[in-house]
């Protein structure tokens, strides 16, 4: 993360004890307890604190000591530990993966006790290195050629990703393993009806179709769950090499092209429309990017998996994106929060609702 834009004052609404934090933390680490915790003591002083704008799940902030930077993630005040929350799952899943995908942050210290900040957090080093979100970093440049190399490399990160061994990192009992898409199907039918509002599609239709168009799983692997450009770290000076893949909170094991096609949800075009523009997060849609089908091309080819049943995961992929967006503006419905970046997330539920329907009419 970089400390240009992306960082900002903390709200009001996202405040927490700094000293009681910062006390907390230089006992945790004080005494080498944690992964990598013994690297070196924290300097003198408070940290200034600053927090990120992007994510709109956990929060995440950057704690500023002297001559080090740290991150520290926790769930939103009011959230109870669901997959989505869960500290201490996000913390297992980086400290395992870290010794075989060198991409994970480092991560120091996991609290649990709620005195210090109310909920569990954990912390972790700061990953140095530019993020690609609405539009590329200066530091990169919009040259074609790159891009289309950038994107090459973003599928072929999955690739090594999905390649992991699971027990041999020690997270063979991370999921529940066979029979994941079912459970994806109706666990986010689930979701979205229960955190739908009166402004919002049903999703009906696009829930009956993926019912009856719904697969087996090709195969159970390792899965990120919101693999996207703007969770990927790149160096400033070589943006092909990836410095680290950033928000594991939703890992878990699952099937490789659910996670594709969650991933491509996300992959806006050109010619995707304004409404679709409008909610895009990364700048896949830049001149020389690979399109969507040129990914899952790419995807198939390195892990000989078949694309026949593409347009369900493809589907499946922007309903999850709309129940995604509509637990967040359920929230801001319901005065839960009061953070403006959510105020018209319910028009996300439409813009993918469309594009379902689209998808939906060209599969036949």
């Amino acid at each position: 993360m970089t400390a240009r834009a992306e960082d900002r004052e903390v709200r009001a609404e996202d405040a927490f004890d700094v000293a009681a934090v910062d006390g907390w933390l230089r006992g945790a680490t004080g005494d080498g307890a944690g992964p990598g915790a013994a690297a070196e003591p924290l300097p003198p002083g408070l940290p200034q604190v600053r927090q990120f704008a992007g994510g709109a799940s956990n929060l995440t902030y950057l704690l500023r000591y002297a001559d080090r930077d740290l991150i520290l993630r926790r769930p939103p005040a009011g959230t109870k530990a669901s997959s989505a929350h869960d500290m201490a799952r996000e913390h297992r899943i980086q400290a395992a993966l870290k010794p075989v995908f060198p991409y994970v942050p480092q991560v120091l210290a996991l609290c649990t006790d709620e005195a210090v900040l109310g909920a569990d957090f954990y912390v972790m080093e700061r990953v140095r290195g530019v993020i690609p979100r609405t539009s590329m970093p200066p530091e990169v440049g919009t040259d074609p050629a790159l891009m289309r190399a950038l994107g090459e490399r973003f599928v072929d990160l999955l690739v090594e990703l999905h390649a992991v061994d699971p027990m041999a990192a020690g997270l063979g009992g991370l999921g529940r393993g066979a029979g994941y898409v079912e459970r994806q199907v109706e666990g986010w039918a689930q979701r979205y009806t229960r955190a739908k509002t009166w402004n919002v599609p049903s999703f009906a239709g696009v829930i009956a179709w993926l019912r009856e168009r719904r697969p087996d799983d090709v195969r159970i692997c390792l899965i990120h769950n919101d693999f996207r450009l703007d969770n990927i770290v790149l160096d400033a000076a070589d943006p092909l090499t990836v410095r680290g893949v950033l928000d594991w909170e939703l890992a878990t094991l699952g099937d490789p092209l659910m996670d594709l096609g969650s991933s491509l949800a996300y992959w806006i075009e050109p010619g995707d429309g304004r409404g679709a523009q409008q909610f895009r997060r990364q700048p896949s849609n830049l001149p020389g990017m690979p399109t969507r089908r040129e990914i899952v091309e790419r995807y198939c080819a390195a892990t000989g998996l078949s694309p026949g049943d593409w347009p369900f995961y493809e589907v499946f992929g922007m309903f999850r994106l709309a129940g995604i967006a509509q637990q967040i503006y359920y929230r801001y419905h319901h005065r839960q929060t009061s953070n403006p970046a959510f105020r018209r997330f319910w028009l996300a539920a439409h813009v993918l609702e469309r594009r379902c329907r689209k998808a939906i009419k060209a599969a036949g």
